[in-house]
């Protein structure tokens, strides 16, 4: 998917000390964008929902892309609102001509140091993100769960400039392209950095589904062989790792649609089920149900979700449940 072309800002103090005039000459022109006929229905909003498979061939074959096109325009009305944070947002998102670009150029300035620097790492993150579809696909796919299921996420603007758990998820994306064609030194590179500047430690050979969120993102670590599947939601301080020294296959295995509450630890390759929801603090070491929800150190089921699915409705709250089966358990120990 080549950049989507727009206008270009001629001159940036021309552009500000113009005010952007969005109430006056740009209202029809915006107006006539946001009324264009296009498949909204058939594309973010509704994969996030579950409501249905994304239309995303249609978003990267029509030459619209409905999110780049809020982010600009996001960007514009928050120069206005905050004249001092014009600068910064005409060069992070103003001055670029697609979300591949401006992403790459958030991230190059988020992960670079003295001896790997922001021009450096620009080229490398634009080059993979301009030609693997799937990056592309899932750069979309992920914000749209971030404003779908985050509350404190305020708008698509928002998550591509502050959020570093999606900061962390698409720096790892390309770090997982980097893996796949053998640049494992480059790619470890990238994970070390990651994991220095976010706090988020994802190893680039781990498989990753699209559509994910990743809330706060401090602490998360996913090993090598962890796979985790598409519209999962992972809280802060999830561990997907291993039980010991041994090589191979390792990791634990997260299916769709399945949420992890903050601070769960997930050991041993294991198989969590299709849209199950993992209780806040709970250690899994065994297999967990599809649509089951789970709770404890070691965590036991406690349930079943009769909801849609968790990862969607972040509905993480297994109090009653938990002490529900607390009680039970009392009650069938002291009746033996």
């Amino acid at each position: 998917m080549g950049c989507v072309s727009d206008k270009r800002w001629e001159s940036f103090p021309d552009m500000f000390s113009a005010g952007l005039s969005l109430k006056e000459t740009q209202d029809e022109e915006k107006e006539a964008k946001f009324n264009a006929k296009f498949p909204f229905e058939k594309v973010f909003p509704v994969y996030a929902m579950s409501l249905s498979k994304p239309d995303t061939d249609s978003i990267l074959n029509s030459g619209r892309d409905p999110i780049w096109e809020a982010v600009r325009e996001e960007a514009k009305l928050e120069a206005e609102k905050e004249p001092i944070l014009s600068s910064f947002l005409y060069a992070s998102i103003l001055a670029h001509d697609c979300l591949e670009q401006a992403l790459a150029f958030v991230l190059a300035n988020r992960l670079q140091n003295p001896t790997l620097l922001a021009t450096q790492l620009m080229d490398i993150f634009s080059n993979v993100m301009m030609h693997d579809r799937d990056i592309q696909r899932s750069i979309r796919l992920d914000v749209q769960a971030f404003i779908d299921r985050d509350p404190a996420c305020l708008s698509y603007s928002s998550a591509l400039l502050y959020l570093k758990g999606y900061h962390s998820l698409q720096s790892y994306r390309v770090a997982h392209a980097l893996w796949k064609q053998g640049r494992n030194v480059l790619a470890l590179a990238l994970q070390s950095r990651i994991s220095e500047v976010f706090g988020v430690d994802i190893h680039p050979a781990a498989k990753i589904g699209e559509g994910i969120l990743l809330d706060h993102g401090t602490g998360v670590v996913i090993g090598e062989t962890a796979v985790v599947g598409n519209r999962v939601s992972l809280m802060h301080g999830v561990t997907l790792g291993g039980t010991g020294k041994e090589t191979g296959d390792r990791h634990p295995k997260v299916g769709d649609l399945a949420l992890l509450g903050a601070c769960v630890t997930v050991l041993g390759n294991i198989k969590i089920g299709e849209g199950a929801m993992i209780a806040a603090g709970s250690l899994v070491l065994k297999h967990v149900p599809p649509h089951s929800m789970v709770a404890g150190t070691p965590a036991q089921v406690i349930g079943s979700i009769d909801e849609q699915d968790p990862s969607l409705t972040m509905n993480h709250d297994a109090t009653k449940e938990f002490f529900k089966h607390v009680a039970v358990s009392f009650r069938d120990g002291r009746s033996k």
